[in-house]
C-alpha cells in the first residue's frame, strides 16, 4: 500500500473553475461570419458559465477574456473587442449584482481605454459586499507579466526593507500576484480542442486539473460545464503523493 496524504481525495465540486474561452474565430468562420460576430455570440455564453457555477454552487469563476497578446491582433478586432466589454458590463451588470456576483478584475487594466477602466471600477465597487460567486474577468492579462510583476513587488520590498530575501516563500509570492486572495483553480477548463495554457495563471494552475474541450466557445452550456466537473469529480488529486 502506497503513502497517501491527507489531500489525496477524490475531488468534490472544484471551489475555483478557470476557464479559457476559444473558439469565437473558428465559431463564426464555420458559420460565413466575420470573426466580430463570433466574439458577439462569446459573449452570451458567459451568462452560461455563470449561471452554470452558481447553480452548481461553485464559489469562483475566473475567465481568459482577453490576454497580453491579443493587443496584436487587427485594430478593428480589438475595438470591437472594448466595444463588448462595454457592452457587457452595461447590460449585465445589475443582473450579477441582484445575483450575488462579485466582479474581479486582473492584469494590466492601466492599458484598457480611460471609459472602460471607468467601468471595471465602477462594477468593482458595485458589486464588492456580494458573496454568491467571485466571478474574475482576466483582461490585458499575460501569466509572465504577473509573475514577473510579483518578482518586482518582492524585490522593491526587499529594498526598502520592508522584506527579508530569507522570508521569500511561495506563499508570500502568491500574495504578490494579482489573484493575492482568490484559491488557486481546481478546474482549468479550454475550448476549441486546443491543449495548451497560452499563458494563463502559470503559477495558480500548478496543480489544477486541466480538461480540454472540443465545443467551441460560443456552443458552451450549463451542460458543457456540467461534464467538466463531472470529469474532474472522477479524478484523483495526489498532488505529489501515492496514491493506493
Amino acid at each position: 500500500m502506497g503513502i497517501i496524504q491527507s489531500k489525496t481525495l477524490l475531488p468534490q465540486i472544484p471551489e475555483h473553475v478557470a476557464i479559457i474561452m476559444d473558439g469565437n474565430g473558428r465559431w463564426a468562420t464555420r458559420r460565413s461570419l466575420s470573426r466580430l460576430k463570433g466574439h458577439e455570440h462569446g459573449a452570451k455564453a458567459v451568462r452560461e458559465a455563470v449561471k452554470g457555477c452558481v447553480e452548481l454552487e461553485i464559489p469562483y469563476l475566473t475567465l481568459f477574456a482577453f490576454s497580453s497578446e491579443n493587443w496584436k491582433r487587427p485594430e478593428e478586432e480589438v475595438n470591437h473587442l472594448m466595444g463588448l466589454f462595454r457592452f457587457f458590463i452595461k447590460r449585465e451588470m445589475n443582473e450579477l449584482n441582484s445575483a450575488g456576483v462579485r466582479i474581479n478584475f486582473i492584469g494590466n487594466i492601466n492599458k484598457l481605454p480611460d471609459d472602460v477602466q471607468i467601468l471595471v471600477e465602477y462594477s468593482v465597487d458595485l458589486t464588492k459586499s456580494n458573496s454568491k460567486l467571485v466571478l474574475t474577468i482576466a483582461l490585458s492579462y499575460g501569466g509572465q507579466e504577473e509573475i514577473v510583476n510579483a518578482a518586482r513587488r518582492l524585490a522593491e520590498k526587499v529594498k526598502t526593507g520592508e522584506l527579508n530575501l530569507d522570508d521569500i516563500s511561495e506563499e508570500e509570492f502568491a500574495s504578490s500576484l494579482d489573484t493575492a486572495g482568490i484559491p488557486d483553480p481546481d478546474l482549468l477548463i479550454r475550448t476549441s480542442g486546443e491543449k495548451r495554457l497560452s499563458n494563463f495563471l502559470l503559477w495558480q494552475s500548478a496543480y489544477s486539473e486541466l480538461v480540454f474541450m472540443d465545443v467551441l466557445w460560443p456552443d458552451f452550456k450549463k451542460e458543457d460545464l456540467q461534464q467538466a466537473v463531472d470529469e474532474y469529480c472522477n479524478r484523483c488529486r495526489r498532488y505529489g503523493a501515492v496514491s493506493v
